[in-house]
């Protein structure tokens, strides 16, 4: 089969869907994961298998190990190959709580989703790369971690939150170290200030914000946004750049004085 094959993580709403579109309009066959029925998700399948794109869809959670291998199972089963992982899944804190009351159940939670998931799937990821590396010098594997300008911004009401998406700041870093003798590129992609269902509830908060100047660009971004980014690295347009981060975030982290 000579497309080659990306998986996706969360791959069927938000930033997700934004990635999923933009790697199937850049050539891309594609396997979504998500927690949801593959019936809530049958029209997103659709509409990405029209853009010509071979869709896969796979109910797992990436916290669970067992659903971690039944995903790389299934790509295996159905693709025989897997060419760019995207670690996208992801949840918020269900309250923001304050760092001087948060309690341990949201933080357990956050650390396996945000973290724990991707880092083990990651690892068995990274595992078959290797094997597609030694059965062939050519192959050029690529993992993307979606995560979070949180991942240096300090919110004290989602501590939970921030110290996930830091940690996958670390995962990059070493991955990228590990991998690169196998000819597997890994990056990290922080957006910013998205408009999705996840800050659905605090659109007038940000709102303000922006009005009032958060941003070198005065807009939402857009799971598009994201989209294109990853797509751009999946194709390996920044060949020479492994272990970097790309921020679309609008300028929100720019130094001013």
């Amino acid at each position: 089969m000579s497309r080659r094959v990306a998986l996706v993580t969360g791959g069927g709403r938000g930033i997700g869907l934004g990635v999923s579109q933009a790697l199937a309009a850049a050539g891309f066959d594609l396997v979504i994961c998500g927690v949801r029925e593959e019936s809530a998700v049958a029209e997103v399948m659709r509409a990405l298998a029209a853009s010509g794109a071979a869709v896969h869809y796979v109910q797992a959670d990436v916290s669970k190990a067992d659903d971690r291998t039944k995903l790389i199972a299934a790509v295996r089963a159905r693709f025989r190959r897997l060419d760019v992982l995207v670690n996208n899944a992801g949840v918020a804190p269900s309250v923001r709580a304050d760092i001087m009351d948060a309690g341990e159940e949201s933080f357990d939670r956050l650390i396996a989703i945000n973290l724990k998931g991707p880092y083990f799937l990651t690892q068995l990821a990274a595992n078959w790369m290797r094997e597609e590396r030694q059965a062939d010098q050519a192959f050029a594997g690529c993992i993307i971690n979606v995560s979070s300008i949180s991942a240096t911004v300090a919110s004290v009401n989602r501590g939970d939150y921030c110290i996930s998406k830091a940690g996958v700041g670390m995962a990059t870093q070493l991955w990228a170290s590990r991998l690169a003798e196998f000819g597997v590129n890994v990056y990290e992609v922080r957006p910013g200030i998205i408009k999705t269902d996840m800050t659905a509830g605090v659109v007038e908060k940000y709102d303000k914000l922006i009005a009032g100047g958060l941003l070198l660009q005065p807009r939402w971004g857009s799971p598009e946004d994201v989209g294109k980014a990853v797509a751009m690295l999946a194709r390996g347009d920044l060949p020479y750049s492994t272990g970097q981060v790309l921020m679309v975030d609008g300028g929100l982290t720019a130094q001013r004085l």
